[in-house]
Order: structure tokens, then C-alpha cells, then sequence
């Protein structure tokens, strides 16, 4: 049974308490975060064992037992935007405890689904232990293709978006402000986004720096495509008329 897109409101006064109505949603790039970015990512670093504590810009920084990676929610510091978005998470990784700069950095606004972070984080708490990935970018683009995602006509061994083209993972030149430890100029790497109205804005947009490895971005991609609903009590604004919302029983 298909559920209303309106918010829900009891008009039954007698029982006040009653909890939002909860949907399974499809697809999942476009199903938002439900506006619990910060506590389902918080869940899912808590139960890997990562500590937190506050800064003094008032970000909540996450860094793991080995203390080789990092993730720190940086939407009330507002350091930069991604497609006209404020950066939410900011993850990254280095080699060595000590190294002033990390190895690679990723960017996350909100909005984006914290199942696809979620099974992000849990990979890159894994591939620290697994050592080098010598997948290349072929890699991510097989794990959407396996979702159903479309390759590029003209760049088929760097962009996939999905059926309905409202969102996309391209190989690109990287944004202003993304940090990597490799210098050279002109690098390139991942680039995700949603787009449900075409023109509208972003509902989302991730960046991953050059040197994150072609393996844990074909994690978030193969998280970000699954046809597996997710649950909501509110969709994003624009993205309604395409999405499948059934209520749960």
C-alpha cells in the first residue's frame, strides 16, 4: 500500500504520543537522511570502537583504535560547500599516526544516505586491516553497473548514473578546497551526487580526494544503489515524485 508524502499528523487528540508513521523508501540515493545523519553515523563509529570527543569549533571528531583514520561531523563549523551544500562529514585516513597530513580525504554533504556512509565507514574500519588495494576505478563502476546503474555513452570507464538520472558517480577533476596527500595538480577523483529535479538543486553531493582507494568508494557506490528499501519518516522536498514509499506494516 502506497503511503501519503504528507507529514503526518494525528487528528485523533486521545492518543497524543503516537510516533511518526514510518515508510520504506526506494531508491535509496534519493531517500535523504531523515535529517539523523549525525546519531546513525555516531551508532555506526561507536559500535567499531572509535572514540569521540568535541572540538573547539564545535565539531565532534571520531578517530579510530589505531588511530590511522578520522571522521568528523564539521556542519556547525561550515568550512566549505559541495554543489551549494554545507559539508557535513568529513572522513580521511593516513598512514602513519604521526603524518601531519592525511593520505586522503572524503566530503559528505547532508542529505546523503547514512546507510551508504555507514557501509562506507564499515569498510574503511576493514580495509585498514586487509592492506593495499590494488582495485582501479573499474571496480567502482561494476559495482553500480551490478545495481543496474548506466555507464556513460561517453565516458563508459568513468560515469554511471542511475535508471532515472537524478544521480550520478563520475570520475572528475576535484573540486576547490579537497585535500589530498598527493600534490600534483590536476588530479582527479570520485564525484557523487543527487539531483532529483534536473536544474533544481543538489539534494546531495560527496567528494572523494584522488588517493581514496577505488575499493571503499565501490563500497559507498554499491550501498548508494541498492534496491533495498530504507526506512524514513520524512522524505526530502523535490525528490517525492520518484520515489516508491510503501508503509510498513
Amino acid at each position: 500500500m502506497e503511503a501519503p508524502l504528507l507529514p503526518h499528523h494525528s487528528s485523533d487528540r486521545s492518543r497524543p504520543n503516537l510516533p511518526d508513521p514510518v515508510y520504506w523508501v526506494t531508491p535509496r540515493h534519493l531517500a535523504g537522511d531523515d535529517g539523523v545523519l549525525a546519531e546513525r553515523i555516531d551508532d555506526t563509529l561507536s559500535d567499531l570502537g572509535w572514540r569521540m570527543w568535541p572540538t573547539s569549533r564545535h565539531t565532534f571528531l571520531y578517530v579510530s583504535p589505531d588511530g590511522l583514520r578520522g571522521a568528523e561531523w564539521i556542519l556547525a563549523a561550515y568550512p566549505f560547500e559541495l554543489g551549494g551544500l554545507p559539508v557535513a562529514w568529513q572522513l580521511s585516513a593516513r598512514q602513519h599516526a604521526a603524518s601531519a597530513m592525511p593520505e586522503w580525504n572524503a566530503y559528505f554533504t547532508a542529505d546523503v544516505p547514512y546507510e551508504a556512509l555507514a557501509d562506507l565507514l564499515v569498510a574503511i574500519d576493514a580495509h585498514e586491516a586487509q592492506g593495499a588495494d590494488f582495485t582501479g576505478p573499474e571496480t567502482v563502476l561494476s559495482a553500480l553497473s551490478a545495481r543496474g546503474w548506466i555507464r556513460d555513452v561517453d565516458r563508459p570507464r568513468s560515469t554511471a548514473t542511475d535508471p532515472g538520472f537524478s544521480s550520478s558517480l563520475s570520475l572528475e577533476m576535484m573540486p576547490p578546497l579537497i585535500q589530498d596527500g598527493d600534490p600534483r595538480p590536476d588530479l582527479v577523483g570520485w564525484q557523487a551526487w543527487a539531483e532529483p529535479v534536473l536544474g533544481a538543486p543538489y539534494l546531495w553531493c560527496a567528494s572523494f580526494s584522488a588517493s581514496v582507494p577505488h575499493g571503499l568508494v565501490a563500497a559507498f557506490a554499491s550501498s548508494l544503489a541498492s534496491p533495498v528499501p530504507v526506512p524514513r519518516r520524512t522524505v526530502p522536498e523535490g525528490a517525492e515524485g520518484r520515489l516508491t514509499i510503501v508503509r510498513r506494516s
